[in-house]
């Protein structure tokens, strides 16, 4: 990997599961970005600093949200969403990303959004299949990363969704939009 420093510096910052779980996201995100025609670098950076904050303490990662006015709706979701949108802020102030892209590749890692980039997406699917997942239907979504960005994108959506209903948890807006987006973009909605 060309950011092993950046990678030596989550050691103090997750558990070593969770650092391999990093590692994975970081490498199947260079490969998707190859694939798809995107910068290899953006993708790396953004897979090493995507869960950034997931250990961080829930009570500082509430405070960041209010004093960086990110959205307040935020705080009425379980606290497994705060890490993307702090960790932007993070990935910005701390270690000096400045590139827009990367920067919402991680906050919206767990949600999605209306009008991902291609960035985004392949962080948001390499979260979702890297190597070291293991969930009824995963093969099924990492053959579609290998065939096709769109599809595969909605295809780890609505499994994300899908599973977040059937534990009768709220699923955030911004999920929905993503959701709404994607569908419309592939043409008229049939009636």
């Amino acid at each position: 990997m060309k950011f092993d420093n950046l990678l030596e510096q989550m050691k103090d910052r997750m558990p070593l599961k969770r650092l391999e779980h990093t590692k994975g996201v970081a490498t199947t995100a260079i490969r998707l970005a190859q694939k798809y025609g995107e910068n290899p670098e953006h993708a790396e950076v953004a897979g090493i600093l995507h869960d950034v904050v997931k250990f961080a303490d829930k009570e500082w990662l509430k405070q960041m949200i209010i004093s960086a006015h990110l959205d307040p709706l935020l705080l009425a979701f379980h606290p497994e969403l705060w890490h993307g949108p702090v960790g932007s802020i993070v990935a910005q102030k701390e270690f000096l990303i400045e590139d827009k892209d990367i920067l919402h590749a991680i906050r919206f890692h767990t949600t999605g959004r209306a009008g991902m980039s291609n960035l985004e997406k392949i962080i948001y699917i390499s979260d979702m299949i890297e190597p070291s997942r293991k969930f009824p239907g995963i093969e099924f979504l990492r053959e579609k990363a290998e065939i096709d960005l769109e599809e595969a994108m909605i295809s780890c959506l609505t499994h994300s969704i899908t599973f977040l209903i059937e534990k009768k948890q709220p699923v955030f807006p911004d999920s929905f939009h993503c959701y709404n987006d994607l569908m419309q973009k592939r043409g008229k909605v049939k009636e």
